[in-house]
């Protein structure tokens, strides 16, 4: 075997706290593990987004492309990108009582920005 590092088996002895679990309590024992291993991965992708997957969130909330760029942008320049841009649109037409489409594309007008901090971060509204 040439060119391959030779690993020392040793799995005998790193399994030997496992030997006398049950299938059930090695089933059990996986998912806690596997738990483990993914909650810090899901609690980064509840505080952290990125202008890609705002972009996408808005596209399956039925905007274009081309709409969707600038409301991500819009929801930057303002400071709630850690709210979700899809969540901004929806909070406005939810307070507006109109249909998302339309908040969004009040939005791209200009219209409801200020509104939409102000629900975001305390304000009057």
């Amino acid at each position: 075997m040439k060119g391959y590092l030779k690993r020392s088996d040793d799995f005998q002895e790193r399994r030997k706290h496992l030997e006398n679990l049950s299938k059930e309590e090695l089933r059990a024992r996986f998912w806690e593990l596997a738990e483990k291993a993914v909650d810090p991965l899901l609690e980064l992708a509840k505080t952290h987004t990125s202008p890609a997957v705002e972009r996408s969130v808005l596209l399956r909330m039925g905007f274009s492309s081309i709409e969707a760029k600038p409301l991500v942008e819009g929801v930057m320049d303002r400071g709630l990108m850690g709210k979700g841009a899809g969540h901004v649109v929806y909070r406005v037409a939810k307070e507006k009582n109109i249909s998302v489409r339309q908040a969004g594309l009040e939005m791209l007008e200009g219209k409801h920005w200020d509104d939409a901090v102000a629900y975001f971060k305390g304000g009057q509204k």
